[in-house]
């Protein structure tokens, strides 16, 4: 299993996909990726501004939107991208057009998944840690479950003496591990995983573990975090939540 998870495509002051283009190249190589771009409303133009981003990687990008079956297209597909966007419309069309099931089986062969924010959220085994406003109600929250562990993608460390007294991104996350015994990892802006069978090495950037009774542990860039492999351990039935 190859996977690429970023925690996002764009760092501020530089082009898209502008801090991950050698990454995006050496992960895809000469295979023509079909991108999802489900996660945002306006499909072609989305995927006109990616397929331009991912030419700059010297990497080829077809919408999985113009084709006339995408399940078909996706259970053959040898590189996949899922963009980035709201997590709930992107969940909900994956589950209409029966895509998820066809993206495991690309996966389950060998096809390389990437993916980008909700993309990244995709990959793992619920919805449950993005950070999104449900515009839409997908039919219950299980993802695609490519990884044992939850992500937080764009995640942001609490500010000091700040006046905000919304939750932050750590608060939210402690309410997630009362209720799942789960570990999350809070991936900040400019950060990926690189995920080979049981190999993850984070890149890029920085990134936040969190885990049930444990203090939050900080990883840095090249860290090995193969020891998350197989570390989901408990779920409140997700599949029908």
């Amino acid at each position: 299993m190859e996977l690429l998870l970023m925690s996002n495509s764009t760092n501020h002051g530089s082009r898209r996909f502008g801090h991950a283009r050698e990454e995006l190249r050496d992960f895809y190589g000469d295979a023509e990726v079909l991108f999802v771009p489900y996660a945002l409303a306006d499909h072609d133009s989305y995927t006109a501004a990616v397929a331009e981003s991912f030419a700059e990687a010297g990497v080829r990008v077809r919408g999985v939107h113009t084709v006339s079956d995408p399940a078909a297209a996706l259970a053959e597909a040898a590189g996949i991208f899922v963009g980035g966007g709201n997590s709930f419309r992107l969940l909900r069309a994956l589950q209409r057009g029966g895509l998820i099931e066809a993206i495991r089986t690309a996966v389950g062969r060998g096809a390389r998944y990437g993916g980008a924010s909700a993309g990244t959220n995709m990959a793992c085994p619920t919805l449950r840690t993005t950070n999104d406003m449900p515009i839409v109600e997908p039919m219950g929250f299980a993802t695609l479950g490519l990884i044992d562990f939850q992500i937080n993608p764009h995640y942001q460390d609490p500010i000091p003496d700040s006046s905000h007294m919304g939750e932050s991104r750590q608060q939210r996350i402690a309410e997630f591990l009362e209720e799942n015994d789960v570990p999350v990892l809070g991936l900040r802006e400019g950060a990926w995983l690189r995920v080979s069978d049981d190999s993850i090495v984070l890149r890029g950037h920085t990134a936040r573990l969190f885990r049930r009774d444990v203090p939050p542990e900080e990883w840095g860039v090249d860290a090995d975090l193969s020891f998350l492999t197989g570390s989901a351990r408990r779920f409140d039935n997700p599949a029908a939540s």
